[in-house]
Order: C-alpha cells, then sequence, then structure tokens
C-alpha cells in the first residue's frame, strides 16, 4: 500500500481569490490581545511576543510597565498589574528629610530676626493683647502667691488660737478663783477660731478660682499663642524663600523652584492665618472669663475679709452661703474611698 505523503505546510496556509495570503486570522489574534490587556495600559508601554505554532510557549504574552510597576505572569498567560509597593523606610526618611528641611529654615529665620537682618510679620493689635496677657499673667501669679501666704499664715494663727482656747478652757475648770475670767478667754478664742475657719474657707475657695485661672484657662490660651508664633516663622521663611527666588533669574531650571516654593508657601499663609484666627477668639472669650470670675472671686474676698475683722459672725457666714462654700466639719474625717464608691 502506497504510503501517504505528509502534507506540505504551505498548503495550510489561506489564500484570497486573487492569490494573495490571507492574515486575518493573524489581525485577529492580535485584536483580542489589545482587548484582553488593561485599559490603562499604552501601546507605547506595552510589548507583545508571538511565537510560532511549533513552539512549547504558544500564545504567551508579555508585558511591562514603565514607571515601577510589578509584572506577574500566571500559567495561562495572563498578565496581573500590581503597584509598587511602597517602602516603609523610605517614607520614614522622607518625613524626616522635610522635617529637617523645616527646621532648618525656621532657625535661619529666628537668627535673622535677632541680627536684624530679617523681616517678620507683625500684627500690632493682636501683639498688643498678647503683651497685655503675659504681664497680666505675672500680676495673676504674684496675687495667688499672696494669697496662698496668707492663707498659711491664717491656718496657724487658727490654729494657735485653738490650742489658747482650750489652755483657757482647762485653767477655768482648775482655778476656781479664776474661772470666770479664763472662760471668757477661751470663749473668745474659740469664736476667733470658728470665724477664722470660715474666712480661710472663703480664702482657700478664691484660691482655687485664680488658680484655675492662671495655670489652666490663661495657659491654654498661651499653647494657642505658642502655635501662632511657631507658624508665624514658618510664614515667614518660606516668605523670605519665594522672595529670594523671584529675585532671581527666570529660566527652565528655576521655575519649577518657583512654583514648589509658591505652594509651600500658601500653605503656611492659610495655616498662619488660621493661627491668628484662633488666637483672636481665643483672647476675647478669656477676657469675657477673666471678667466674670476675678469680679464673683474679689467681691467673696472683700465681703469675708471685711465681716471677719468687724466681728460680724453671721454676715461672714452668710458670705459663704452665698457662694455656696462648704467648710469641713471640725474633727470629721473626709471619706475613704471606699465610701466614696
Amino acid at each position: 500500500m502506497a504510503q501517504e505523503s505528509p502534507k506540505n505546510s504551505a498548503a495550510e496556509i489561506p489564500v484570497t481569490s486573487n492569490g494573495e495570503v490571507d492574515d486575518s486570522h493573524d489581525h485577529g489574534y492580535h485584536r483580542d490581545l489589545k482587548r484582553s490587556l488593561p485599559s490603562g495600559l499604552g501601546l507605547s508601554e506595552t510589548q507583545i511576543t508571538s511565537h510560532g505554532f511549533d513552539s512549547t510557549n504558544e500564545g504567551t504574552k508579555e508585558a511591562g510597565v514603565s514607571q515601577g510597576g510589578q509584572r506577574t505572569h500566571t500559567k495561562g498567560g495572563a498578565v496581573i498589574l500590581a503597584d509598587e509597593i511602597k517602602n516603609p523606610a523610605m517614607e520614614k526618611l522622607e518625613l524626616v528629610r522635610k522635617w529637617s528641611l523645616n527646621t532648618y529654615k525656621c532657625t535661619r529665620q529666628i537668627i535673622s530676626e535677632k541680627l536684624g537682618r530679617g523681616s517678620r510679620t507683625v500684627d500690632l493689635e493682636l501683639e498688643a493683647q498678647i503683651d497685655i496677657l503675659r504681664d497680666n499673667k505675672k500680676k495673676y501669679e504674684n496675687i495667688l502667691k499672696l494669697a496662698q501666704t496668707l492663707a498659711t499664715q491664717l491656718f496657724q494663727m487658727v490654729h494657735t488660737q485653738k490650742q489658747l482656747g482650750d489652755a483657757f478652757a482647762d485653767l477655768s475648770l482648775k482655778s476656781l478663783e479664776l474661772h470666770e475670767e479664763f472662760g471668757y478667754n477661751a470663749d473668745t478664742q474659740k469664736l476667733l477660731a470658728k470665724n477664722g475657719e470660715t474666712l480661710l474657707g472663703a480664702i482657700n475657695f478664691f484660691i482655687a478660682s485664680v488658680n484655675t485661672l492662671v495655670n489652666k484657662t490663661i495657659e491654654d490660651t498661651l499653647l494657642t499663642i505658642k502655635q501662632y508664633e511657631n507658624a508665624r516663622i514658618e510664614y515667614d521663611a518660606y516668605r523670605t524663600d519665594l522672595e529670594e527666588l523671584n529675585l532671581g533669574p527666570r529660566d527652565a531650571s528655576t521655575l519649577p523652584k518657583i512654583e514648589q516654593s509658591q505652594h509651600l508657601f500658601q500653605i503656611h499663609k492659610e495655616k498662619y492665618d488660621k493661627m491668628r484666627s484662633d488666637v483672636s477668639v481665643k483672647l476675647k472669650f478669656l477676657e469675657e472669663n477673666k471678667v466674670k470670675v476675678l469680679r464673683n472671686q474679689l467681691v467673696l474676698f472683700h465681703s469675708a475679709v471685711a465681716a471677719y475683722f468687724a466681728g460680724n459672725q453671721k454676715q461672714l457666714e452668710l458670705t459663704l452661703k452665698q457662694f455656696h462654700i462648704k467648710l469641713k466639719t471640725p474633727g470629721v474625717d473626709a471619706p475613704s474611698w471606699l465610701e466614696e464608691q
């Protein structure tokens, strides 16, 4: 039997009616391959390799991203594009670089201002209010210190009056011939001690209120002022950089630097404006709160001291009731933490 000759490979190539090779199948293959690629991958960023029909990797596609992407192949020839994984160490290094640059600019600005070479932005009205606040804080701290000294001395005097009253009372019982005289003095010292405790309660309340005003309310405002001053230094530092760049030549190499400097300047200007607004609002509210608190506390202090030295016990007790001040009952200890629970 005659063996059939192997088919000629050329006989399997389709031709058109005019004798030209029909490559519509090849065009369709490339068209389908382009559709299967991600839409964000341009032709200039894609490489396509088509192997012959006798290749073991028939129809393998290869794609790559030109800017930092990762390329992954699967067994079926599909292409998976993954974004570049950010390196945490590089991010921290970039943050340190920005912080160092900002610190350098601010330090240079501070030194320039102290040497009289650099200019600084000044809000005259706001700066005057800040100076008044700092001066008042020093004066309030002095009042607070003196009031604490007065309270300490009054406490010692009250303690001495109690001891003296007890001594008079003991002698009144043991000295029959001087019973009445020792008794009068004992009652007087005990009354003075009681009134002294009432005055001491009013003074301690005054101290607590002024201490809250000075060391909490005013201190919080001064913290905002500190942040405002730091924002002002940063604003002036980046303003100076922008002014220096604008004075230099403008060409292809300097324009990007000028645009970047303009962008950073705008960011710090907005921060400075915001902090200036915050300081103005806090100063306004602080002034209203200060007047309200000090008016009540000064009335309390005056009424209590006047009633004490006038010997008006009822007026002294009425003053404490008016300000809702509760005195600690003598001989009664504070409740333990178990009782409070």
